[in-house]
């Protein structure tokens, strides 16, 4: 066959294709040579990134444009989106998505139809209301063939994207990918200048603080905002309670928090003396997911370092959460392990000086609420401190003694207490003297003096102490009389004397107590050991009666009588009663628990409250006088305390103390009574204040339930009664009162009452 050359339409295609090839080829090149003046005009890696985004939108002339670095440490890609004067990244795994396959595959992706695609995440346009339609993305790829990144186009803005927009797009990502990777040098060398010379700044500020609240706050703010963190906390160590405790945190609040030293993350960083990394808070065993539960915050990423001393000693940690650009990375361990090296000296000082400040507050506090004067001199004599109680035995100002020579307080007939301090500087020993006088504008003061010497930790001499204890007429009545009866009436009887002492009418609450069984207690125990009992017993008691504010009538046997509102009412005795009863069976739990570590059996209590108008006043003869309260009140208190064996019942109070009390209790309505010499009703209910979830179970439920079975009882409804009380029984089995109407029901049942019966009960005994 012979050749044939071209026709002139052919030669005229050829020509075409190579000039076409040959323009497509140039704008590449332009293309490319653009992107290169571009980066090459960035002067920081936000920039490189802008411009890069810019170029590969337009080049492949779409909508929008994003680009995803890879991060090593954490694993994830990000992009940085820039918000008025602020950057944010956003963050995922590197694997997830359209973008996450493209960086792991190392290729290209070209897809037409996004929400066929299980890979494409629809939520994100539901938030940002922008509808996808098609997507290009390449992977950028080194010189070196690693891949560094992602670029993704969003909708092309005519046609479809095609193998050539992602042919181009891979280009423009391989040739920037050199500058992508200089920048990111550039960008994170500068950044750690800024935080070196910040970091140095900070420490120099800190380091000057020597109160330890402000010194606290400042550390957790500046790890805070060093570590771009949500929250921080700084816990320390205290040796004697062995826990770490925290007065504050950043974003927490100001109150003070301990926990065992070995509890949490924090505890295990404390015990271990390891730094703890966490990226992902609710993948690691050791989170505790419920503190987030109770603040409503989420924790997502954890990092907590000890804080050790110059002598490697580990006196706390801090715990930084929720770094605002993704995970915490090496470089913020060794940051914060760095800041933490620093503060280290800052924290043991300022503790210190807060311990030495605690001690001195605490000291001079305890000087001025002594009821005894106390005077401190140096070694020149000259007075340095005197407490509330010495300027008022001295009759002297503050201002007037401070700083004086002691001559100017202590002469003329006073000259002996120096003479005293003179011996007490010579010897170095302790000087008393008793039954004193001393004399102050005319006033004489009977004292105790007790001169002591001073010495410093080296224990050198630096002065003397003068404690003066005031033993005057009336102090000494006092101290007598309070052995007695509670030292406030003992106080206002001083104050009053006769003008009470008379008897008269007056609302009161009476409270009775008794022990349950004593007799044979007694006998178990013998005479020593019932003394024992009672003093211990009584001991307790009285310091809740005090506490409430209560007066203590007498001991009568193993049963205490006492008054709320005698012989000076006040408002609120009602409630001050009711809580006192509360807190007596408390103590007495507590007590308990004690005996049965030492293998000693439980003592049982009851009490009975009662309001009402009692006789109070002066009862004996001409030789001996008790102050005390009769009448019917008075009865019905030790009525009701009696009726606690019967009702199985730890306190018991009237309804006339029920209407007038003013706080809310945990209540029953137990039953309607006819006390022995009385015809008319009383009603009588339990207090059950001092249960807990355990010693009731499911109390609320259980009581609605009670009170309906009580209601059903009253109305003669036997039958429904019954069920109602079994049901009680079956949510707390030791439900005593309950078990007491349920057998009253059934020999009800058996034996039905007449016609007038209407459910009130006759008490038996006292």
């Amino acid at each position: 066959m012979g050749f044939s050359p071209p026709s002139s339409r052919e030669v005229s295609g050829l020509a075409n294709l190579f000039s076409s090839e040959s323009r497509h080829r140039l704008q590449r090149a332009e293309t490319l040579l653009n992107v290169n003046e571009m980066l090459a005009s960035a002067e920081s890696l936000d920039e490189v990134l802008e411009a890069l985004v810019a170029v590969s939108s337009r080049v492949t002339n779409a909508e929008r444009g994003s680009l995803f670095l890879h991060d090593s440490h954490s694993k994830e890609l990000y992009s940085r989106v820039a918000e008025g004067e602020y950057t944010r990244e956003i963050r995922f795994l590197s694997v997830d998505g359209i973008a996450g396959h493209s960086f792991t595959s190392g290729t290209g992706i070209i897809i037409h139809d996004p929400y066929a695609d299980p890979r494409f995440n629809r939520g994100v346009d539901g938030k940002t209301g922008f509808r996808t339609k098609d997507i290009l993305c390449a992977p950028i790829r080194s010189t070196s063939g690693e891949v560094i990144g992602v670029i993704e186009c969003l909708n092309k803005r005519k046609g479809q994207f095609t193998a050539d927009d992602l042919d181009l797009l891979e280009a423009v990502g391989t040739q920037a990918a050199t500058v992508l990777r200089d920048s990111q040098h550039l960008d994170r060398m500068r950044r750690l200048r800024e935080e070196e010379l910040e970091f140095l700044d900070v420490v120099a500020d800190i380091t000057s603080e020597i109160n330890l609240t402000p010194l606290l706050q400042k550390v957790i703010c500046e790890v805070t905002r060093l570590l771009s963190a949500e929250r921080s906390t700084l816990f320390l160590y205290d040796e004697q309670a062995g826990e770490l405790w925290s007065k504050v945190g950043e974003g927490l609040g100001a109150d003070k928090v301990r926990m065992r030293s070995d509890a949490g993350i924090a505890g295990h960083v404390f015990t271990t003396g390891e730094i703890v990394n966490i990226a992902h808070a609710y993948a690691d065993l050791r989170f505790n997911p419920a503190i987030d539960k109770q603040t409503g915050f989420f924790t997502r990423s954890i990092l907590c370092v000890p804080i050790i001393n110059k002598h490697g000693k580990t006196i706390g940690v801090t715990q930084v959460l929720n770094k605002m650009s993704g995970p915490f990375t090496a470089e913020d361990e060794s940051r914060l392990k760095a800041f933490c090296a620093q503060v280290s000296i800052a924290l043991e000082n300022a503790k210190l000086f807060d311990d030495i400040q605690n001690i001195k507050n605490y000291n001079e506090s305890m000087l001025q609420s002594m009821s005894n004067g106390v005077i401190t001199l140096d070694e020149d004599h000259r007075i340095i401190t005197c407490n509330s109680a010495g300027l008022r035995i001295i009759q002297r100002r503050v201002t007037d003694v401070v700083h004086q020579p002691a001559t100017s307080v202590f002469s003329g007939s006073n000259a002996w207490v120096l003479e005293r301090v003179d011996r007490v500087a010579e010897s170095q020993t302790a000087d008393i003297a008793m039954d004193a006088e001393l004399t102050f504008k005319g006033k004489v003061f009977s004292v105790n003096a007790t001169t002591l010497p001073l010495m410093d930790a080296e224990r050198k001499k630096i002065g003397t102490m003068m404690v003066i204890e005031d033993i005057t007429s009336e102090k000494r009545v006092k101290s007598t009389m309070s052995r007695y009866m509670d030292p406030g009436l003992a106080d206002k009887l001083l104050n009053q004397g006769n003008e009470i002492l008379g008897g008269k009418s007056m609302l009161a609450t009476i409270l009775f107590t008794d022990i349950r069984g004593f007799t044979a207690l007694a006998e178990e125990l013998g005479p020593q050991g019932t003394v024992n009992l009672l003093n211990e017993y009584f001991t307790i008691m009285v310091e809740c009666l005090d506490h409430h504010g209560g007066i203590l009538d007498k001991f009568i046997g193993d049963a205490m009588m006492a008054a709320f509102g005698v012989p000076f009412p006040r408002d609120g005795d009602e409630d001050r009663a009711v809580r006192a009863g509360v807190s007596m069976i408390r103590a007495l739990a507590a007590w308990n628990r004690q005996r049965a570590e030492n293998g000693l059996p439980p003592i049982d209590m009851g009490v009975g409250v009662n309001t009402d108008e009692i006789v109070s006043g002066n009862i004996g003869s001409s030789r001996r006088m008790d102050y005390t309260m009769i009448g019917d009140g008075v009865n019905l208190a030790a009525r009701l305390e009696g009726a606690c064996k019967q009702y199985h019942a730890r306190i018991l109070i009237s309804e006339n103390t029920l209407k007038r009390l003013k706080g809310v209790y945990r209540i029953r309505d137990v039953d309607r009574v006819v006390v022995r010499g009385k015809s008319e009703p009383v009603g009588i209910y339990e207090v059950l204040d001092y249960h807990t979830e355990t010693t009731f179970p499911d109390i609320s439920h259980a009581l609605r339930l009670y009170h309906d079975g009580l209601h059903c009882y009253r109305s003669r409804r036997f039958e429904a009664a019954i069920r109602t009380f079994q049901d009680v029984l079956a949510l707390n089995p030791k439900d005593e009162l309950s078990r007491l109407y349920l057998e009253r029901c059934q020999a009800l049942l058996q034996t039905p009452p007449n016609g007038n019966w209407d459910g009130i009960w006759v008490l038996q005994g006292k």
